[in-house]
């Protein structure tokens, strides 16, 4: 039930998309930054966070990078997962597949890592090639990438009591997801232009509109993102998280 109901919550509004349908790349990206809801997406590249000082540059949400493979977990994770909540913020943590291990080994570990936390936002799956890896660059098939897709998903989901968010880029989309697991929220990057001229017909609830913005409390550049839905969708997600404690 828990899972169904942050995923109605975080549709109920097309306003956002609607008012970036038909505009430039460069206006979709700009117009970005005036959304009512607005987040970062982080990892230990970012540094020692000042996370007061995140929130109150009106940043609202932060996804967090916790485990990647089967054996890596980001050094400040826990620091950013803690530190992000007392600053107000919500948060949700992600896990980056790693292509040459067993996804069950990395669903184990993403459990074994990430708290059983009832106010966090929906855990996310980051799911992209990675051919500037010097480990494990090839790309696997696309019947295997979705079955290791979905014993994460669901492990991540009987962890957490949440459905999780699909993160992808749009080569991966267009190799892998599309048409795929729709009754998940998908966090889209598209830096180029609104997510529906890039992911025709993918509903989404998160955009990742650049990766080099700069936030007040974080040295250097970082990722901003925009929630997809009015101020009160968003007070919706968050009396939802509320009631989950």
């Amino acid at each position: 039930m828990a899972a169904a109901t942050v995923v109605a919550v975080a549709s109920g509004s097309a306003a956002v998309a609607g008012a970036l349908k038909d505009v430039k790349p460069h206006e979709a990206v700009t117009r970005a930054h005036t959304m009512p809801i607005q987040g970062i997406d982080v990892s230990y590249w970012q540094g020692d966070i000042d996370w007061r000082q995140v929130r109150a540059a009106g940043v609202q949400f932060a996804f967090i990078k916790a485990t990647e493979g089967g054996d890596h977990l980001d050094p400040m994770f826990l620091r950013n997962w803690h530190a992000a909540k007392r600053a107000g913020l919500a948060r949700g943590a992600y896990h980056f597949i790693y292509w040459c291990r067993y996804a069950s080994e990395q669903a184990a570990w993403f459990v074994r890592n990430v708290p059983r936390d009832p106010d966090a936002l929906p855990p996310v799956l980051d799911l992209e090639w990675h051919t500037h890896s010097k480990t494990c660059p090839g790309k696997i098939s696309r019947e295997l990438a979705l079955k290791k897709i979905k014993i994460i998903l669901d492990a991540m989901e009987a962890h957490t009591g949440k459905r999780p968010i699909i993160y992808t880029d749009p080569a991966f989309h267009k190799d892998v997801l599309q048409g795929e697991f729709k009754s998940y929220h998908y966090w889209l990057r598209s830096v180029a232009a609104e997510p529906d001229k890039i992911y025709r017909g993918r509903s989404w609830a998160f955009w990742q509109f650049t990766t080099t913005g700069t936030v007040p409390g974080i040295k250097g550049k970082v990722d901003r993102n925009i929630y997809n839905g009015s101020p009160s969708d968003w007070d919706r997600v968050l009396r939802w998280l509320e009631a989950s404690r």
